[in-house]
């Protein structure tokens, strides 16, 4: 039966116990009618997805917003006043709106998918008494099955018997080196990390052969359980979309609070109900904001493809504008951090002194120049090693087998030798597999008339069954002095965070008993380096305001090793690292663990769902969080975080699907430039929800004192949104891609509680809106009372002037420290297009006769024109002398 509903600690019981309760015998394993049977009770061996959400839903979620069902109340009562070419109008806008959520939100179910997809494959399966292959999706709990190295682990499976086995568990628990395995039980309390007693689902075999039994299939495995982590995960929304949110219910209520007092001054002044309900549109259309999600989306897109060309993949445009708040970064270590790959940095051989001497491993160098020690020693550790480097067709290379090892071979081929080579001549005859018991590996060689003996192992396993060390051209004893100069040897280069391995060899006259009688060759370090720009981006993130913090399932002393050589933590705070376990502590704890959590910035042993509560924990604070991850047991927390980050080269597809960006080159530096991205666009789309609102309210301002006069309409519900949906998206558009000056990333992040328009905001933007709206009823009244044009010319006019005012008003987003004349605004060459473009349109709105006949204009005479070129320039001439005394002001040190 499966762990879902007998024991559910398979680690943690003895193995009669667990084949008892399975019913098998491992000889004989299954029968074909036994596991057909529980097949059907127990279901196929895959990662079950849960019920997708159905395309309407995600339809809907576009369509509900407050400011959407304004719009359909105002299209409604177009139609109903049979004006339905308006209505018309307002429904495209509903549709333009909606369609640009829904297609972005289609990918939810992505990460599932990707995780569904580890399981097509087949294994080795004992079923009556038959070794044979089976699709993994058949094998069900109580089947017996054999691994050996390079499979995939198809389920869980409680090792039975296991022969040097090593697993690499780096993409479901994190761990960089493959993992030992043995058969005893372990304490219930084993966190999955450790439980060496155990194949998991999605983890493969690096080297070393296990037979086991399954005891956990589909989603009651390890890997199960990321999946229902990966579901239930919510997508948190982001800061921006909270922010512009919070603003369509302002300008919601708003509109809501403005048809009402029109309505009412209407009932009050015996006002005909049409003309009443037509201003009341009028207002509505006004109020809305209905270029902002298309100018918002494009600026994003904008910034999109910006930081595409230095590498960063963003797949939800929102995203960007996230990484500009981010406060939190949590990252993983291999493979993010480091650069997953392990080197040889130095060999230990003895010096001409007799003493053992460290020397560099160079990039290239003849062999001649190393000294025949050296090469001797590195020769010989590859040959004792199981790993591969091979290029294919495309003459790309191919590493196989464990990281430790393949550095072995690299070291070997950058001082001009092959093992191949050398294996023509001493080809391999017999192999001890690595024993974690003693430490050691030992390989036999045909060598002449006898046999050539390579160990490779710990220092602390090989130098006791040496008794020579390898001088010159001969050997010298292996003394006590000899033996305390080479450990103390050692414990400098271990000190220094490298693996460390000792390599010795002796000639035998048969392939047996291979740890006795050694001759030691020297010792090499290995190191994981971090990336080579990793502590320049570290340090521009902490100029920011931006903790790094690291989450990996790798042991503490290591992560804080690799986390002081990035310097992510001080070299004094070596030991403060918190294991996953201690985490758990310390948020039961409460109030009381909180400091501590926050103070560690090395978080060590972690499985996902520990990854899981503390990014929650972090997001509690108010902070904006960021993952990084590039493996299965990030998913979850990718998925979780306000902005998932995946690596493109060395990240699973899983990783991949469950981030919102992806980093194409698998350099954290990347995110540092994505990170100045964001805030550069969240500056730019505050100037530009700044300027569309001001031109709202300046519309507003117009109509709703034009209807408090009992005047006519100086703008019709078509020519708002004629200007709403052209002229004032296109000079928005431009000023979300105009550059946001230097500096930006000497500043702290933004709190996520700050609003898109602060106070300050809103009282500039009234005060623009009453300038233009100004001018405009200035306009209005002159051309009817003055120039004594008939309403539709006036109204044109009028029309005319907002338009140009709105337009002027653009060179009013230059910031306050930049000049009057040459600005942000001014070199921006996306503004001057944009300029001459609604010029253009604004042209063809009143001669061409289609679009005149849709917008209800004519063409104004010189008057007309004449007070569109003077009164259009008002708001911009106030705006320039405000910025103009502000300036002054700062100079003679007055405050702004």
């Amino acid at each position: 039966m499966s762990r879902a509903e007998s024991d559910t600690t398979p680690w943690a019981t003895e193995q009669e116990q667990i084949l008892g309760d399975l019913d098998v015998r491992v000889d004989q394993g299954l029968t074909v009618q036994e596991a057909q049977a529980r097949l059907e009770r127990f279901g196929p061996n895959v990662l079950t997805d849960f019920r997708a959400t159905s395309w309407l839903t995600i339809l809907w979620r576009q369509l509900r917003s407050f400011i959407m069902f304004l719009l359909a109340a105002g299209a409604a009562l177009s139609f109903a006043l049979g004006d339905h070419l308006e209505g018309v109008a307002i429904v495209a806008v509903i549709v333009l709106n909606a369609m640009i959520g829904f297609v972005t939100e289609l990918r939810a179910v992505r990460s599932t998918e990707a995780l569904r997809e580890l399981g097509s494959t087949e294994t080795t399966v004992r079923r009556s008494g038959v070794v044979r292959r089976l699709p993994a999706e058949e094998l069900v709990p109580g089947d017996v099955v054999l691994f050996e190295g390079g499979d995939v682990i198809t389920a869980d499976v409680r090792i039975l018997t296991a022969s040097r086995v090593e697993i690499d568990e780096s993409m479901l628990t994190g761990e960089s080196i493959a993992i030992e395995k043995k058969t005893d039980a372990l304490p219930t309390d084993t966190a999955v990390a450790e439980r060496n007693n155990m194949l998991l689902k999605g983890t493969s075999v690096a080297k070393g052969s296990a037979e086991g039994v399954v005891v956990s299939t589909g989603m009651d495995t390890e890997l199960g359980r990321i999946t229902a982590l990966v579901q239930t995960a919510t997508d948190r929304r982001t800061p921006l979309e909270e922010r512009i949110d919070a603003l369509g219910r302002v300008m919601g209520w708003l509109c809501i609070g403005l048809v009402t007092i029109v309505g009412i001054l209407g009932a009050i002044g015996g006002k005909d109900t049409t003309e009443v309900v037509k201003t009341a549109i009028a207002l509505a259309v006004a109020t809305v904001p209905e270029g902002l999600p298309i100018v918002a989306t494009l600026a994003l897109a904008r910034g999109v493809l910006r930081m595409a060309r230095r590498n960063a993949l963003v797949e939800q445009l929102s995203a960007v504008e996230t990484l500009g708040s981010t406060s939190v970064i949590l990252t993983d270590k291999t493979g993010t951090l480091t650069e997953n790959r392990m080197s040889v940095t130095d060999v230990v051989v003895a010096g001409d002194d007799m003493r053992p001497t460290t020397i560099a491993i160079p990039t290239s160098m003849e062999v001649a120049d190393l000294g025949e020690r050296v090469s001797a020693l590195l020769t010989a550790a590859a040959l004792c090693s199981d790993a591969s480097v091979s290029r294919d067709e495309n003459g790309r290379e191919v590493r196989v087998g464990d990281p430790m090892e393949v550095a072995l071979l690299v070291a070997l081929d950058r001082i001009g030798l092959d093992r191949e080579q050398v294996l023509v001549n001493e080809p391999r005859i017999a192999e001890e597999a690595f024993d974690p018991d003693i430490k050691m590996m030992a390989t036999f060689h045909r060598h002449a008339d006898e046999f050539r003996v390579i160990v490779k192992g710990a220092p602390g396993a090989v130098f006791p069954v040496s008794r020579f060390v390898r001088a010159g051209s001969g050997t010298v004893a292996f003394d006590g002095r000899q033996l305390e100069s080479w450990r103390a040897e050692n414990r400098r280069l271990a000190a220094e965070g490298l693996r460390i391995l000792a390599v010795a060899e002796r000639a035998a006259r048969s392939p047996s008993e291979p740890y006795r009688d050694l001759t030691i060759l020297g010792l090499i370090a290995l190191s994981d380096p971090p990336r080579t720009d990793i502590v320049e981006s570290i340090e521009h993130c902490q100029a920011a305001g931006v903790d790094v913090v690291m989450v990996t399932g790798d042991q503490g002393p290591t992560a804080e090793h690799i986390a002081a050589s990035v310097k992510l933590i001080e070299e004094d705070d070596k030991g403060q690292a918190l294991t996953g376990k201690e985490l758990q502590a310390l948020l039961d704890e409460g109030e009381a663990g909180k400091e501590r959590l926050l103070a560690t910035r090395v978080f060590a042993r972690t499985d996902p769902e520990q990854k899981l509560k503390l990014l929650s924990f972090y997001q509690a604070q108010g902070e904006v969080v960021a993952m990084i991850g590039d493996g299965v047991n990030d998913a979850p927390a990718l998925r979780q975080s306000d902005i998932g980050v995946a690596m493109g080269k060395r990240g699973t597809q899983v990783a991949r699907e469950a981030a919102d960006m992806i980093l194409l080159d698998d350099r954290f530096s990347t995110i540092v430039v994505a990170i100045e991205q964001g805030r550069i666009i969240f500056r730019n789309i505050r100037s530009f929800v700044f300027y569309l609102l001001s031109c709202n309210v300046s519309e507003i301002i117009t109509v709703g004192l034009a209807a408090a006069a009992s005047a006519p309409l100086p703008i019709l519900p078509m020519q708002i949104l004629f200007l709403n949906l052209v002229t004032d998206v296109f000079p928005a558009l431009a000023l979300g891609v105009g550059d946001s000056g230097r500096g930006i990333m000497e500043h702290p992040p933004r709190p996520k509680t700050e609003r898109l328009l602060t106070g300050r905001h809103w009282a500039g933007l009234m005060g623009y809106g009453l300038v233009m709206s100004a001018a405009v009823l200035a306009g209005l009244g002159i051309a009817l009372l003055v120039f004594e044009m008939e309403v539709k010319r006036a109204v044109t006019v009028s029309f005319l002037i907002l338009a140009g005012a709105q337009l002027g008003h653009v060179f009013n987003m230059a910031s306050a420290t930049s000049g009057l004349l040459v600005n942000e605004v001014t070199r921006n060459p996306w503004i001057w297009a944009a300029i001459i473009l609604c010029i253009g349109l604004l042209a063809a709105a009143v001669y061409i006769p289609v679009l005149s006949e849709v917008l209800g204009t004519e063409e104004p005479g010189k008057e007309g024109w004449l007070l569109v070129l003077t009164l259009s320039l008002v708001p911009t001439l106030v705006g320039q002398s405000m910025r103009a005394v502000r300036q002054v002001a700062r100079r003679l040190g007055r405050p702004r």
